[in-house]
């Protein structure tokens, strides 16, 4: 885990040992289920720590997420970057949410077992959460790691963000392009690009999208399940 130490030491995010632990415990048991469950295709545990944890955290001292109570993690996959996040976050409250129903029985055992105390799981597409009045416009900030360009990620997202809150999209080395062409959707969902950070470290360049949430989205958005990534706003 001293990969993991350093990266923490280097973006200036306060842990001790139990931290550590707690992290440990979760790849673990990651890797265990993924033997039964598709999911992770990363199984080195060195990488596993780069390309999960590191990469998950590294918004951990944007102003944006510094401010925020309440956080959202859409299509949270195997727990990324939400878990990551409430493990340094203690401080935060995080709803994870995806389509697949038995990852986030695996994030439930393992948040649990290790006592990671400010996670809960909803189960469901984004299209349909967002229309629940508990979830919608009801967070400080989404994160999303998951595998949509920007303008589809942007409808699965800004619906559950409060007016002043943010979206913090991971994106690879294309986010440049990918914000120009969300920049219609972006605007009709109520958001604002901010800036793209860029952080390089351990070898990897990770790119975060900072969108702000500036009016409400239209009732009418997210359109049902399927048709934001069939029909993208461009």
């Amino acid at each position: 885990m001293k990969i993991l130490e350093e990266a923490l030491e280097k973006l200036n995010i306060p842990f001790d040992e139990s931290v550590i632990k707690s992290f440990e415990e979760y790849m673990d048991g990651i890797l265990e289920w993924n033997e039964k469950i598709n999911l992770t295709a990363i199984t080195d545990k060195n990488e596993f720590i780069s390309k999960h944890f590191i990469d998950s955290i590294l918004g951990y001292n944007f102003e944006e997420y510094t401010n925020a109570d309440s956080v959202i993690d859409i299509g949270t996959g195997a727990g990324f970057p939400g878990v990551p996040l409430a493990i340094v976050s203690p401080d935060k409250s995080f709803v994870l949410a995806d389509s697949l129903n038995k990852r986030l029985k695996v994030i439930n055992d393992l948040t649990s077992k290790i006592g990671i105390d400010n996670v809960e799981t909803v189960h469901g597409r984004a299209e349909e959460l967002a229309k629940n009045k508990h979830y919608r416009e009801s967070f400080d900030i989404c994160v999303s790691r998951a595998v949509a360009n920007l303008a589809v990620l942007a409808e699965y997202c800004l619906p559950f963000i409060r007016t002043g809150g943010y979206l913090l999209a991971y994106k690879g080395p294309d986010a440049e392009d990918e914000v120009k062409k969300a920049e219609k959707a972006i605007k009709v969902l109520g958001g604002k690009f901010k800036r793209i950070e860029s952080v390089n470290l351990d070898g990897y360049n990770h790119n975060i999208v900072v969108i702000e949430k500036i009016k409400n989205t239209p009732a009418k958005y997210p359109r049902k399940a399927g048709t934001p990534s069939k029909e993208p706003i461009l």
